[in-house]
């Protein structure tokens, strides 16, 4: 009776730590490792919302040391596979969005760019940009 009180309490702990930031984590820096050099990036989840088997989770990118305003934002479903969270899917980021916004242009072969978004060079032009921050290589190289 005594082991089985102590299995049921020791197997209620150990769910209550996979349903953690941290766990999370560990669950989207081992999934995305297999693609990603993590080792240059500094990843912290901003929230998690748990659904028994299933969690919502935004994580934020950023360079090593570097800011949050260098980074990018993921909203990833996860899903708990045992005593660890695994990526099922990823939201379509703001990025992904803002590259679906632009409108192929008839002749030019590229797509237009939504309001307000800086201006590119035509193609085949080369030389220094003024939409280039200095220093910035030019985009025909």
């Amino acid at each position: 009776m005594f082991g089985a009180l102590a299995l049921a309490a020791l197997t209620a702990c150990s769910h209550g730590n996979v349903d953690s930031l941290e766990a999370v984590k560990q669950g989207v820096i081992r999934d995305i490792s297999k693609n990603v050099n993590i080792g240059a990036m500094d990843v912290s989840v901003v929230s998690v919302s748990f659904r028994d088997k299933e969690a919502d989770a935004v994580v934020s990118f950023a360079p090593k040391g570097g800011t949050a305003a260098q980074g990018l934002t993921m909203k990833y479903t996860m899903e708990r596979q045992g005593s660890e969270w695994h990526i099922k899917s990823r939201a379509q980021s703001d990025m992904q969005r803002h590259a679906g916004q632009a409108q192929p242009a008839p002749d030019s072969g590229m797509g237009q760019m939504p309001a307000g978004h800086m201006a590119m060079p035509p193609s085949g032009t080369s030389g220094s940009s003024p939409n280039l921050p200095p220093g910035h290589p030019q985009l025909n190289q």
